[in-house]
């Protein structure tokens, strides 16, 4: 395990499912669209959302939930149990279930079941609350968190992740985390509101009426606004994805919390969640969580690469796949990797070994050995699996991989590109990317040179 901060999260699981096909009829009995050849994915959402992106993110994870002995909890268990330890409160009724219905990636419609609350609080989830260093509620309005708000009430949370049907945050806790339509509503606020004068007015509001440390209000694509109760702080997104934005928030939260744990103040952990929330809508949100059963390690075997590219396309998907050295990853390759993984739904990155690339790029290189750029890789959220090729080129790697797209930089020009005619000959499309100006490995190592003459 990693030196990163254990987190409890506490809250109401529920199970997620989206049938994604294709809508290019309407149906002859009602004007409604007819979807049709969906392929169904299954990942947690609520608090259990929350849980697994916080293992995802390397901590230790406890997740203290309301499950029961009904298909969606079992289902559930199989989900978590790899990346967590699970506290279980006894459920009545069956664990609540989303189903979205998707068509060419938009939502058609919506289908909600199962109506099971948390029962009574367990000895073992109490003292796991009283001894936890740090804890995120995910409070849903199912039970969870009030089965155990004295316990809360002693000893408040680092993060509460407020929901229309929850109740009010414990007085105390560090950081509430509501959206700009859930502050609204939680300060009885009439009318639109969604000026920004209107969240800062609303999110002050919060902080007397709730007696919390701050309010960090959620504004989509526009970042977050945290307050203290006076002079609130704009914290913008970087970018701006219009991209499917379901379980934003609960990547917001959990990085939020995992920030807090390992030290940080409450304006860092904002910041830091608002690029988290960012970049997780940018490669796909919830859709893409557990898409492909991405491996917390690297993948550098092409036959555990071709294994995860086997079970994207069994669900309809598209494989993306990038290529190159990354002896100093940079912001060029950083953007370009960001927006090749937005072409598909999983991304593989083929990487020059060492001795391929002293080969290219002379004896000095690389700076940093297989094993370190491989890692870095496999930290960024928008690779799923990193395959290694000892050639000058990938292109038997590519030949075992068969990518639907296969991305470079725009600093290639189409006469370069060797692999575009292999990709055609099964299907696939070469794509070049802008590239950032002036980012290269090999312009830093001269800079770097050049600075220590």
């Amino acid at each position: 395990m990693s030196g990163k901060a254990p987190l409890v999260v506490l809250g109401d699981a529920l199970l997620d499912r989206d049938l994604t096909g294709t809508a290019e009829r309407l149906a002859p009995d009602a004007p409604v669209p007819v979807v049709a050849d969906c392929a169904q994915r299954l990942r947690p959402g609520g608090a259990a959302l929350a849980a697994y992106l916080a293992a995802r993110d390397g901590r230790e994870v406890t997740l203290i939930t309301g499950l029961g002995d009904d298909p969606a909890s079992e289902e559930l268990r199989r989900l978590l149990a790899p990346e967590m330890k699970i506290v279980e409160l006894p459920l009545t009724g069956a664990l609540p279930e989303k189903t979205r219905v998707l068509a060419q990636g938009s939502p058609v419609v919506r289908l909600d079941r199962g109506t099971g609350r948390a029962g009574e609080a367990t000895d073992e989830a109490r003292e796991l609350l009283r001894s936890a260093p740090a804890v995120l509620v995910s409070d849903y309005g199912r039970g969870a968190a009030d089965a155990l708000r004295d316990v809360l009430t002693a000893r408040p949370p680092l993060v509460w992740d407020p929901h229309p049907r929850g109740g009010p945050p414990v007085p105390g806790t560090r950081l509430v985390c509501p959206a700009r339509s859930e502050a609204r509503a939680f300060a009885d606020h009439q009318g639109d509101g969604n000026s920004l004068r209107d969240a800062a007015r609303d999110a002050a509001a919060l902080v007397r009426q709730w007696r919390v440390a701050a309010v960090a209000v959620t504004l989509g694509s526009s970042g977050a606004l945290l307050s203290y109760g006076e002079h609130p702080l704009l914290v913008p997104a970087a970018t701006a994805h219009h991209g499917d934005t379901c379980g934003a928030g609960d990547r917001f939260a959990a990085t939020a919390a995992g920030l807090l744990a390992g030290g940080a103040l409450v304006g860092e952990a904002v910041e830091g969640a608002v690029a988290a929330a960012t970049e997780f809508v940018g490669a796909g949100g919830a859709a893409a969580v557990t898409r492909a059963d991405r491996t917390p390690a690297a993948v550098t075997d092409a036959a555990d690469a071709r294994d995860l590219v086997a079970r994207v396309r069994a669900t309809g998907g598209t494989v993306v796949a990038a290529g190159g050295c990354f002896d100093l990853l940079h912001a060029g390759h950083v953007g370009l990797l960001q927006a090749a993984r937005r072409l598909g739904d999983c991304l593989v990155v083929c990487v020059n070994s060492d001795v391929s690339v002293r080969r290219r790029k002379g004896a000095e290189r690389p700076v940093n050995p297989l094993a370190d750029r491989v890692r870095v890789l496999d930290a960024l959220a928008c690779v799923d699996a990193v395959a290694v090729f000892e050639e000058d080129t990938p292109e038997r790697l590519l030949a075992d991989l068969r990518p639907d797209i296969w991305v470079k930089g725009g600093d290639y020009s189409g006469a370069e590109l060797p692999e575009a005619a292999l990709l055609q000959e099964w299907g696939g499309q070469a794509v070049l990317l802008p590239y950032l100006d002036g980012r290269s490995s090999t312009a830093l190592v001269a800079r770097v040179r050049e600075g220590a003459r």
